[in-house]
């Protein structure tokens, strides 16, 4: 089977023109656009682990609503002058940037349960599951 693509006559016409004037918007690679998750379950609870490259414990938020998980982090770079004394910056290289993540779970959360802490830039979160809301599965007839 093949795979299909979404045909773009100005971007196949001009593609690497395009990428570069893109470029200057484009996210730094630091912190992704989009926070990529892993989760995984078992019978208390689940497993989240996210990469959060660059950003540091203070500048993430974790919210927890029912079965709704928010993670929100902003990264920053900001390089110091480095030049001698009376002399002048000719370039600084300073960027800041924000990513959300939301998901929703098979099952609440017990938030008042949940834990989190971040490891080589990657976030994991432990949520248990919030006893008396597991889910019926019904017979179709």
């Amino acid at each position: 089977m093949s795979a299909l693509t979404r045909f773009d006559p100005m971007d196949d016409f001009f593609p690497e023109f395009f990428r570069r004037l893109a470029r200057p918007l484009a996210f730094d690679a630091e912190l992704p656009a989009e926070i990529r998750v892993d989760v995984s379950e078992n019978d208390k609870e689940f497993l989240v682990s996210a990469e959060l490259p660059g950003a540091r414990r203070d500048d993430i938020r974790v919210e927890i609503d029912g079965n709704l998980v928010t993670i929100t982090a902003e990264a920053r770079k900001d390089v110091e002058d480095q030049h001698a004394e009376g002399g002048r910056a000719l370039l600084r290289e300073t960027w800041r940037g924000r990513t959300t993540r939301t998901f929703t779970l098979s099952q609440d959360v017990d938030d008042q349960a949940a834990s989190a802490r971040l490891e080589d830039g990657v976030l994991r979160l432990t949520l248990p599951k919030r006893a008396g809301t597991s889910s019926k599965q019904l017979a179709i007839q």
